[in-house]
């Protein structure tokens, strides 16, 4: 071996001093992994908490619109229910808008401390609701409280929480951290589900309708003082200045075209989170005629799908030198695969099936959807990031994801084709692509 041999990133032996030997570099810190750990469970209970009311909504759609929206017909009771579900998603932007300001001005901790004392709110509101036979449209109205509550609340809490997981650690791991933000949703939609399953299997229709379905409600708000808690002792991550310009109209005046495009990337994601993970055991209840208790080990397989497939995506995301390439690709093989996934799940309605392609459909679209926030986010200067995200995922979850359940309920009940989304998601799926490919990456090494 010749002097200019020697392993790469190892420091040379001093020849003048034999003894010296190079010294293997050590593990990470046990108080910073404790750090990295309390920050992420910190940022993403928030977001998990609202993904398990949203779960356990869609989950009990049909029974809410028959107590709080009676109708003359099935499909109306059920446009009515996820018209309110969509309703929430209505105060998203403002939340948005709001929110992720203060968190630009005022910090991040202090905007995860205000949304989650909304989110119990409004949580409180949907699980307390009287029923329309008790105390008319005022149990309707409580319910829509409760929703715009939640949707005004998490509406800032995607954009402060997740800028937090982003500035909290080394760069080389942002994708991990943020990774979680994602998969946490699939922990939710997994434990939101497997409640749901266990009550109709173990419940009378008549208790269940009676009582049983406020228990998951209840149970969520268990974990907000935990939530609380843990926020309550997170170091800040975003040193505002106080005289620099409002991030609301920094945003707008200099980043436009930026949110835009954000907006239209997060299309497909969006419709395939609450059609295939919500919406899911609704169709397979109306349209595939599947027995109740069934349809929700959908929610159970297209949680655990999400939450492995967006930690291996966090993983890659750090180790891509471009990002854009598999963000591109997964949406690219979505559009591909949505239509003979729903042809398949008609022609041969079988729980092994759809389960399979519920899973397939939730994979491949969230194996871009990690490496798609780290490009938002990076593209963002960090005195307009968490209002940057807070816009560009409100915005797009509202007019894409919001929507989709209605849009999708109202196809089915005019024209009887189970088709309606597949179609719904395909668009989706163009928008998205065609904005991925207009993104200039950013990336932070």
């Amino acid at each position: 071996m010749n002097d200019a041999t020697f392993t790469a990133g190892t420091p040379l032996a001093n020849p003048q001093h034999p003894a010296q030997v190079t010294q293997p570099v050590p593990p990470a810190h046990p108080v910073r992994q404790r750090s990295q750990v309390r920050l992420i469970a910190a940022c993403s209970i928030g977001n998990a908490l609202e993904m398990f009311d949203f779960t356990v909504y869609s989950f009990f759609a049909l029974l809410i619109g028959k107590l709080f929206f009676p109708s003359d017909s099935a499909y109306g009771s059920l446009l009515l229910a996820v018209a309110t579900f969509g309703i929430g998603f209505v105060m998203r932007p403002l939340g948005g808008v709001v929110i992720g300001n203060y968190a630009d001005r005022r910090g991040r901790k202090a905007a995860m401390t205000l949304t989650i004392g909304m989110m119990v709110a409004g949580t409180l509101c949907i699980a307390l609701a009287p029923t329309y036979a008790t105390a008319g449209v005022l149990g309707s109205m409580t319910i829509v409280a409760g929703r715009l509550l939640q949707g005004f609340s998490l509406g800032g809490e995607i954009g402060a929480s997740t800028a937090m997981l982003m500035e909290g650690g080394e760069v080389r791991s942002r994708g991990w951290r943020v990774s979680w933000q994602i998969g946490s949703q699939g922990i939710s939609a997994l434990i939101g589900a497997a409640t749901g399953a266990t009550l109709y299997a173990v419940l009378p229709a008549s208790a269940l309708e009676s009582w049983g379905w406020r228990v998951p409600f209840l149970l969520g708000l268990l974990i907000a003082p935990v939530g609380l808690y843990i926020r309550a002792n997170l170091d800040e991550t975003h040193e505002a200045d106080a005289h620099a310009p409002s991030p609301v109209g920094e945003l707008f005046r200099r980043h436009a075209g930026k949110v835009v495009k954000g907006i239209l990337a997060t299309t497909a994601g969006t419709a395939t989170m609450y059609l295939v993970v919500f919406f899911m055991p609704t169709y397979m209840i109306r349209v595939l005629h599947m027995p109740a208790s069934l349809s929700f080990l959908s929610g159970c397989v297209t949680g655990v799908t999400l939450l492995v497939v967006s930690l291996v995506a966090g993983r890659l995301a750090d180790r891509l030198t471009y990002r854009k390439p598999l963000v591109a690709g997964s949406l690219l093989f979505s559009l591909i695969a949505v239509y003979p996934a729903f042809w398949l799940m008609n022609t041969y309605p079988s729980v092994p099936l759809v389960l399979c392609l519920s899973a397939l459909l939730t994979a491949s679209i969230n194996l871009g959807t990690t490496p798609m926030f780290l490009m938002m986010l990076e593209m963002l200067p960090a005195g307009v990031r968490a209002t940057g995200l807070s816009v560009i995922y409100s915005v797009g979850v509202t007019v894409f994801g919001g929507s989709s359940q209605f849009i999708v309920t109202w196809l089915l009940a005019k024209t009887g084709n189970p088709m309606a989304p597949a179609f719904y998601m395909i668009a989706c799926c163009v928008l998205a692509l065609v904005a991925v490919l207009r993104i200039t990456e950013t990336r932070e090494h």
